[in-house]
């Protein structure tokens, strides 16, 4: 069995589980959600690999990329990563990652952009199961009616996210 390296990062925002495998991020989500059981899970098992508690270059680069997000000072993550997941979440995944700094969009905008609109609840489940929350933004997904609704880092963090976004660059 191969290993997945991870590491925790303590940060004014939120505390993190970040983990890497074979050179790529995998893992950078809240390290106290409700769903960090499962998540862990599902990723040891696609992996076939266990957590080891190690530093590397990617988990560093991502580190410095966070810090840098946070002060404002970088609005896109260019990091390797490796989405562990089912085809379906991987979609919704890949469409999350085209909602661009700043902007939001609905769980039905998200659905009909995978070219499924009856799949809301189904988009918002693979939304909940994002292990690399921040990179993959599913922060920047909201309720039909512009209310914040669920999120791994809890709704009072969205909400500062969505303001740290729409604050900074312009």
């Amino acid at each position: 069995m191969t290993n997945i390296n991870i590491q925790y990062f303590k940060h004014p925002y939120a505390e993190f589980v970040l983990g890497s495998y074979q050179g790529k991020l995998c893992l950078c989500d809240f390290r106290y959600r409700k769903m960090r059981e499962s998540v862990d899970i599902r990723i040891q098992r696609g992996l076939n690999a266990t957590f080891v508690e190690q530093n590397d270059a990617v988990l560093e680069q991502t580190k410095a990329q966070l810090n840098a997000y946070f002060m404002g000072e970088r609005s896109v993550f260019d990091l390797p990563l490796l989405l562990v997941g089912t085809d379906f979440q991987q979609t919704v995944w890949r469409a999350l990652q085209e909602v661009k700094y700043g902007e939001t969009a609905t769980y039905l905008d998200l659905a009909t952009t995978i070219g499924n609109e009856n799949a809301v609840r189904a988009v918002g489940n693979a939304n909940g199961a994002n292990g690399l929350a921040i990179i993959i933004p599913c922060h920047r997904i909201i309720g039909s009616q512009g209310e914040l609704v669920g999120y791994g880092g809890g709704l009072s963090l969205k909400k500062r996210l969505l303001e740290l976004e729409q604050n900074l660059f312009i």
